[in-house]
């Protein structure tokens, strides 16, 4: 399992994308959210959109690995699509901020890689929150005291990335996506072929 997080704007939903496009064995967690879906979405590919009872009776079944308010909105992972692409052995993405990690990490352990993407300047993440040209000032100036708070997160990730350049940001993911699966841990399989190797085959 790998985590993405980052501020908004700072550009974990683009490198996400990219990475699935590049990456076969990926596949994407999609959240549940309570929010309005945005121009260009689609139900069950970017987000599966919900009212807040639903949202709420999901968290009382125990059918999601992590919750979290953000601005004003529930979102959620449901667990059985993740547990279901893990067991076929291909490897999930999350986009998701520090509480939902803290969350999975709790259950996951060692299961998950964490990635914290930080902005090269607050001044950049505002002019990338404005050129989504989705928010009012408003809800910008929110994002932009919220980054300061999420940023403060950074130590509790694995690796850190500072997107200055896309391109670059995304081969650094794939580096670690890379060298994670490598891990002797995570070869499975690998015993019963040295066993093969030592005995001559």
């Amino acid at each position: 399992m790998l985590v993405l997080s980052s501020p908004s704007g700072a550009g974990k939903t683009t490198i996400s994308r990219r990475l699935l496009e590049i990456e076969d064995d990926l596949t994407m967690s999609v959240s549940a959210t309570t929010r309005r879906k945005r121009p260009g979405e689609t139900e069950g590919k970017d987000y599966y959109f919900t009212d807040n009872q639903s949202f709420g009776e999901r968290v009382n079944r125990g059918e999601l690995l992590e919750h979290a308010k953000v601005f004003d909105y529930y979102y959620g992972t449901p667990r059985a699509p993740v547990e279901k692409a893990l067991s076929a052995g291909r490897d999930v993405l999350f986009d998701i901020d520090w509480q939902g990690t803290q969350q999975i990490y709790e259950q996951a352990g060692d299961d998950l890689v964490r990635v914290f993407i930080l902005p090269p300047s607050t001044r950049a993440l505002e002019a990338r929150l404005r050129a989504r040209a989705q928010d009012s000032d408003e809800v910008v100036a929110r994002r932009m005291s919220e980054a300061s708070s999420e940023m403060s997160h950074w130590q509790e990730y694995d690796y850190v990335i500072v997107n200055d350049d896309l391109d670059n940001s995304l081969q650094q993911v794939r580096a670690i996506l890379a060298a994670e699966r490598l891990k002797r841990t995570r070869q499975i399989g690998m015993g019963e072929f040295v066993k093969l190797l030592r005995s001559g085959h």
